[in-house]
């Protein structure tokens, strides 16, 4: 018993459950279930409730939420393709988070200790909120990597569903409106939908260059001696010469006399 709950067993354990799921992804590709497989007759209400399960699901094996929120707009149209799209995703960051949190954070905890990974660590933990709101709002990290990533750190359950529930609504929008009218590609709302598209995914490049320098921990000391200007990108610092030390010998002390 103690074996099945060691920590390297339980993340090995993740580890095959993940593969199992991303696998099963390729084979079945279950977007296309989701926007084609339903049952006729069944109420709106039920449809989207299954559907936001199923979402949940599929989003925490590795189903990529574009093609789920495209879905969502093809079955349901804009406004109730968007409800079951955001409660899926919240839904699906929350299984990933429990996931990760239970199976591979005690083994991985310990291998947080790089600059970067202590940075974006401690990040999360003072400002976990904040700090997960702009990772949904500019989508630079894929979604199932930031939610297991999330459930390393010390961020807490409440600002990770809560900035996950708002912060997913414009990018989420965005590809539900472009489901809901592919069968019209040059309709406006396709054409804005996909303009917006473009437009976070140029804007959360730019954030992230402009913002790189946060992750850098505070108070490190830095490697350039003051007073020096810093080399030049690309250039090669030689180190300065040693300094040759000259050996210094002693005063000559004779027995001549100094007078007659």
């Amino acid at each position: 018993m103690s074996l099945l709950l060691a920590p390297w067993t339980r993340l090995s354990l993740l580890v095959v459950l993940l593969v199992a799921a991303g696998v099963c992804v390729v084979v079945y590709e279950p977007q296309r279930l989701l926007s084609e497989g339903w049952p006729p007759g069944l109420p709106v209400g039920t449809t989207v409730l299954l559907f936001a399960a199923a979402y949940g699901v599929c989003t925490a094996a590795l189903v990529p939420r574009p093609l789920l929120n495209l879905a969502a707009g093809a079955l349901f149209g804009t406004q109730f393709g968007l409800v079951a799209a955001v409660a899926g995703t919240v839904a699906g960051a929350g299984i990933s988070f429990g996931l990760g949190r239970m199976m591979g954070r005690e083994a991985l905890r310990p291998l947080i200790r790089g600059r970067w990974l202590r940075a974006a660590d401690d990040q999360l933990a003072r400002h976990g909120f904040r700090s997960m709101l702009a990772v949904r709002i500019f989508p630079g990290l894929p979604f199932a990597v930031a939610n297991y990533a999330a459930a390393l750190s010390r961020c807490g359950w409440l600002p990770f569903l809560l900035a996950t529930t708002i912060g997913v609504i414009p990018n989420t929008a965005a590809y539900v409106v472009a489901g809901a009218s592919a069968s019209s590609p040059t309709s406006p709302a396709f054409l804005a939908s996909f303009g917006f598209i473009a437009l976070s995914a140029v804007g959360a490049a730019v954030v992230a260059w402009r913002k790189r320098h946060r992750l850098l921990p505070a108070g490190e000391p830095s490697a350039q001696p003051a007073g020096r200007p810093a080399p030049a990108p690309g250039r090669r610092v030689r180190p300065a010469p040693a300094r040759e030390l000259k050996p210094v010998h002693p005063p000559v002390v004779t027995a001549a006399p100094h007078g007659p």
